[in-house]
This record gives C-alpha cells, sequence and structure tokens, in this order.
C-alpha cells in the first residue's frame, strides 16, 4: 500500500509544527522520518492517524485522497501506529487488549475472545513473536509489550505501519529483534513509517530517510549517508559527533554509595541494596531501561526520598538525612531528568535561574537583598560561555528551546566549585548540537577532577561518556563494567542478567567481533 502527504500543515494557534510537508512511503518500504525531539514528526504521524486534523494539506493512500476524523478512520484505510508510550491496559490479558475498541460478541453480548487468540497466535508464528494471548500485559517484559502493539496493528490488516520512537525503552537486544520484525514485515509487503532521532538504527533499518527540521522536510537520504552527513541536515550545520575524551586519570575514591535501599510509602522496594562508589576525575555512566530505579538513585542522594536505608558519604560526610539545601551545599550540583518541572523556573528569566541555588550566597545577595547587578553581570559572562541562544539574559526561561534551557541548568551547576556532579539524562530532547556542547562540559568537569555520575537511558551517550558503566535492573545492580565493554553484554545486564553471567554467556557464543575490552573484559560483579 502506498502513502502519499502533499503539504501537510498543522499549526496550534501561531504555533507552526508541520509546514507543508511533502512525504512519500512506498509498498513495501521501510521510510524513516529522521529529527531530533521537537521537530514535528510525531505531530506529523497524528495527523496522518487521524489524532489531530491538519490545517492544510492531503494524505492520499494507493493514490486516492482520504480524510480521517479519528484513528478508527485510519485504521480502517489500512494505517496502525504503534506510540511511543504503549496504548496498553496493563490488568488485561493480550488478547484483550488486542480486542480493545473492536470486540466481537456472541449472541447475548457476551465478549467472544477465541477468534481474536486464532489470530494472535497466527501472526505469533508468522513473525516469530512468541506472545501468549492469555498472558497478562503488566507481567510481559516492554519488549514483548511492544509486540503486542503490533499485533494489534496487524490484527486490524493494516498495511501501513507507523513505529514512533520504537526502541525509546528497549534493550540493545530487544532493538535487535524490532529491526529483525521490521525486515520481515516489509518483506511481506507491509510499509512502515519509522520515526527516530536514533542516526544509528535509522541507518540499519531504513530504505530511504526523510529528515525534519523545525517542521519542515530539510533532505532526503539513503541509509548509505554518512552520520555526519545525516546529523548535518538534522542540525542545519556541520557537526562533530566523536567526543575524543581523553582516558580517565581516578584519584581518591570520595564518593560511596553503601547497601542503598528506597522503599515508597507502601514499602516496595524500588532501589534495592545498591552498592556503588566514584573517585574523583572519572564518569561513572548508570544505564538501564528506564523505570529500573535511575530515578529513586539520584534523587535519594538530592534527599527527596523519606524511606532511605543504608549510606551515602561524600568525602566521608553522611548524606542520608540531610534535605536538599544541606544536600546542595555540601558541593553536590544536580542536573535533573526533567528541567522543566525540576530545574528550572519557566516564568523566571535566565538570569534568575542561573542564581536558583545560590541566591542566597555573596555576592549575589547582601543583608538579604539581592544584588540584581551581580546577578544581571553573571547571567551576561554565563550566556556567553555556554553559548545559550536567547536576545537576552532576561528573557524568561520558558521561551527557550530544550537544548539551550538544559544549557541554563547546566550552566548553573558548574558555575561553583562542586565535590560531586550528578546529571540525569543530560541530553534528553536535546539538539546534536548542543549535545556536542554539554558532552564536552561534562568531561571538562571530569578532566578538573570532579566524581561525575551520568543516568542515561541513551546507550550511545553512555558509551560515549563513560569511564565505568553500572547496569540497574528492577532496582538492583547488575554490575559494574568497564566504558568500552560491549553494547551486547550491556543489553544482556538490562534484561537482568547479573555481569558475571551475562559473560559467561557472551563467552559461550564466542563472538569473533569482541575485543578484550568490547566484551567486558574485567567485569565487576
Amino acid at each position: 500500500m502506498k502513502l502519499e502527504l502533499r503539504g501537510i500543515t498543522k499549526s496550534f494557534g501561531t504555533l507552526v509544527a508541520n509546514d507543508h510537508i511533502d512525504l512519500v512511503v512506498e509498498s513495501g518500504q521501510i521510510h524513516s522520518l529522521l529529527g531530533e525531539n521537537g521537530a514535528g514528526k510525531s505531530t506529523l504521524m497524528n495527523v496522518l492517524y487521524g489524532l489531530y486534523e491538519p490545517t492544510a494539506g492531503e494524505i492520499l493512500v494507493d493514490d486516492k485522497p482520504v480524510r480521517f476524523s479519528g484513528p478508527s478512520d485510519a485504521m480502517a484505510a489500512g494505517i496502525g501506529m504503534v506510540h511511543q508510550h504503549f496504548m496498553l491496559v496493563p490488568v488485561f490479558t493480550v488478547a484483550e487488549n488486542v480486542a480493545l475498541g473492536a470486540e466481537s460478541t456472541t449472541f447475548g453480548g457476551v465478549l467472544n475472545l477465541e477468534e481474536t487468540r486464532k489470530r494472535i497466535r497466527e501472526i505469533s508464528t508468522k513473525f516469530g513473536f512468541d506472545v501468549d494471548p492469555d498472558a497478562l500485559v503488566e507481567d510481559l517484559p516492554v519488549g514483548v509489550q511492544q509486540r503486542v502493539e503490533i499485533i494489534k496493528a496487524l490484527v486490524r490488516n493494516s498495511k501501513i505501519l507507523i513505529l514512533d520512537e520504537p526502541t525509546a525503552v528497549l534493550t540493545p537486544q530487544e532493538t535487535d529483534e524490532l529491526m529483525d520484525i521490521m525486515g520481515q514485515l516489509r518483506d511481506g509487503g507491509t510499509s512502515i513509517v519509522f520515526i527516530s532521532h536514533k542516526l544509528r538504527e535509522v541507518k540499519a533499518i531504513s530504505d530511504t530517510i526523510t529528515v525534519i527540521r523545525r517542521g519542515k522536510v530539510v533532505g532526503s537520504a539513503l541509509p548509505s549517508a554518512s552520520t555526519t552527513e545525516l546529523a548535518a541536515l538534522m542540525v542545519g550545520r556541520a557537526v562533530n559527533l566523536n567526543l575524543n575524551k581523553a582516558d580517565a586519570t581516578p584519584g581518591e575514591v570520595t564518593f560511596k554509595v553503601n547497601n542503598l535501599t528506597v522503599m515508597n510509602d507502601a514499602g516496595h522496594r524500588l532501589l534495592d541494596d545498591v552498592t556503588l562508589s566514584v573517585a574523583k576525575g572519572e564518569i561513572l555512566a548508570v544505564a538501564g531501561v528506564q523505570g529500573n530505579g535511575q530515578t529513586e538513585l539520584t534523587e535519594a542522594v538530592l534527599g527527596l526520598h523519606k524511606h532511605v536505608l543504608g549510606s551515602i558519604t561524600l568525602e566521608g560526610k553522611e548524606l542520608v538525612g540531610r534535605t536538599v539545601r544541606q544536600v546542595l551545599d555540601s558541593g553536590v550540583g544536580f542536573v535533573p531528568e526533567d528541567r522543566q518541572d525540576d530545574g528550572l523556573v519557566g516564568e523566571f528569566s535566565i538570569a534568575e535561574n542561573l542564581v536558583l541555588d545560590l541566591y542566597k550566597h555573596a555576592p549575589y545577595s547582601r543583608g538579604g537583598t539581592l544584588n540584581r547587578s551581580v546577578i544581571a553581570k553573571n547571567a551576561v559572562e554565563k550566556v556567553a560561555e555556554y553559548d545559550v541562544r536567547a536576545q537576552s539574559s532576561q528573557d524568561a526561561a520558558d521561551t527557550l528551546s530544550g537544548g539551550n534551557q538544559q544549557k541554563v541548568v547546566l550552566a548553573r551547576e558548574l558555575s561553583r566549585p562542586l565535590k560531586l556532579f550528578i546529571a540525569s539524562q543530560p541530553t534528553r530532547g536535546v539538539d546534536v548540537g548542543s549535545i556536542e556542547f554539554l558532552h564536552k562540559r561534562i568531561v571538562a568537569e571530569r578532566d578538573a577532577g570532579t566524581p561525575v555520575v551520568i543516568v542515561s537511558t541513551e546507550l550511545d551517550e553512555v558509551l560515549e561518556l563513560a569511564d565505568r558503566i553500572a547496569v540497574l535492573f528492577a532496582g538492583r545492580l547488575m554490575g559494574i563494567v568497564p566504558g568500552k565493554s560491549s553494547r551486547a553484554l550491556l543489553g544482556l545486564m538490562m534484561a537482568g542478567l547479573p555481569a558475571a553471567e551475562a559473560q559467561e554467556q557472551m563467552d559461550s557464543q564466542q563472538d569473533p567481533g569482541t575485543t578484550g575490552a568490547d566484551s567486558g573484559e574485567g567485569v565487576q560483579p
């Protein structure tokens, strides 16, 4: 089935999210839509799926104009969508989720799931999905839940499948499995629109690539194009994707987490007996699929959790039991994972945000009165140093792009002498050019002798920055491995294998392509 978008425009008031976009997806083709977060990719697909009505333009399926007033119209036309955040009911079975919205009933109104179970088994057998129709969704791994979403679309005879950032919650192995599934679907005649900002994956699976920047199509490419060329299209300028950092020269171990357990109000363990340490002048990256205890680890350090057992020390001083203000004043710099809710006050100016954790101290205040001239001078200097793109340092923080907001947070946290720097999802929603800049600043802090902890679900980022990598799964530490460990090893650990077992499995497979460092030599269980 062929899909064509002609001049699609979608506006929200004065904001133009999609600006006269033309796109053609041929039958049996994987067409990747590449662009930064906020470029307009998901908005365009929501228009295609009937969730938004276009302001202008038209959609054609097999050269015939179609108009969708909702997802049911799109599904009836043969279009299915797997959203970045799955649309599944956790307490329902697979069959119940697949049937939802297209229920079949027997005489008397009794739900009939047998036909749905049959179709699920047929599709599972055909594509090797291995999905039990009667399994509860909440008991399934994330990768299998994604297969359920794909099955939902295929049961409804979708010939065009939209995958919106489908690898965001997958381990490397699950990502590889998804790529295999996509290839099978394409070979069977299904047209696929693959939305992503990950250059590696787009190059690996695409037949053709369209790049969107700021709501407009800025170019197209074949998967043979280099990552440098694709990055330049995404950003609009040449980008150096290689960090080229020197090897770490760790000093004294000054940050220690011992037997740390974090519980919620119901007593459920969110973090379970975690022990790790970081030395001066090294970066420890904490990896794992989102939701496996990373957030709780950083929040426990900051004093944001009530139910904490164990010990967290910085230069021999206990942090557990201290307030957030006391932790920050002890020399901890912290970049939260949600900069808009936790890192900035949107209506405050850039200048004010740059002193949020410093305003009580000289020279920014005296006798309880803010020194506005010093705050303004500091802002001018930091805006220039961190290349914050704004008309004025007095602009409100919420008028900035995501990348520039992150620069403001980073500039504030690195504006004082630190004994520990923690950055959670430091480049989430940030363009490639800003990522280059932020990574260099993080490495510079390491090279200045600060212990650095990075929490990231982006494996490329982890491998780029880390001197050592700690992997969390279900709140437990699977092990700590060298920064140059292989993706395969990290993927096994992210799926719940302790480091030693993951290494044994790697060794048993006798992968000829791994070197000592790549295979995880030097694993710490």
